[in-house]
């Protein structure tokens, strides 16, 4: 067994290769461009928005408060009519990159941590490195990869965005576990 302690410097390091995969994904080879779709009429869209004053949040529609009201005849109507959906708005202004970014890379610390905590639990130190990568990538690609399939179970996203961020994540996955076997004690 391995404690997490002794694993800080694949944790740190992880999370740096991490933050510059993603960075060459998102600002040089721009992979997820077609992730989302402009709104037709965006101005009037938009306009009306504003005028309604949708602040920031999490918004589903037809919205339901409870599963009962599924069954009325109006709410089944709303969903038949449609649009039906999810939206998410965030507050005016340019949205605050080196914020986003530093809660991403504090995000890829915290994966770090369980990684460096399921395998250190399950394998000794001076444990050959494709024993360490395997067991280090699975639990990353677990963290990075497939928790994005509930956006396209739960929230209608494309499954071709869906598999674009599971691709991301397993080379997230693979950077993890190939640091991690690199620096095992």
């Amino acid at each position: 067994m391995v404690g997490i302690f002794e694993l800080w410097l694949p944790i740190l390091l992880s999370a740096v290769f991490v933050f510059a995969a993603s960075s060459v994904f998102h600002m040089v080879l721009k992979f997820h461009k077609k992730d989302y779709d402009k709104l037709p009429d965006e101005d009037r869209i938009m306009a009306s928005m504003r005028e309604e004053k949708v602040g920031p949040g999490n918004f589903s529609f037809p919205h339901v408060q409870d599963m009962k009201d599924f069954g009325s005849p109006e709410v089944q109507e709303k969903f038949k009519n449609g649009p039906v959906g999810f939206m998410n708005v965030l507050p005016n202004g340019m949205p605050n990159m080196g914020a986003c970014l530093t809660q991403w890379f504090v995000f890829s610390i915290v994966v770090g941590v369980f990684v460096a905590y399921l395998t250190g639990r399950t394998l000794d130190a001076g444990t050959d490195y494709l024993a360490v990568f395997q067991i280090a990538g699975c639990v990353a690609f677990m963290a990075y990869g497939l928790a994005e399939a509930i956006a396209s179970i739960w929230k209608a996203q494309r499954w071709s965005t869906t598999a674009r961020h599971m691709f991301d994540g397993l080379v997230y996955a693979l950077l993890t576990g190939g640091t991690f076997g690199w620096l095992w004690p």
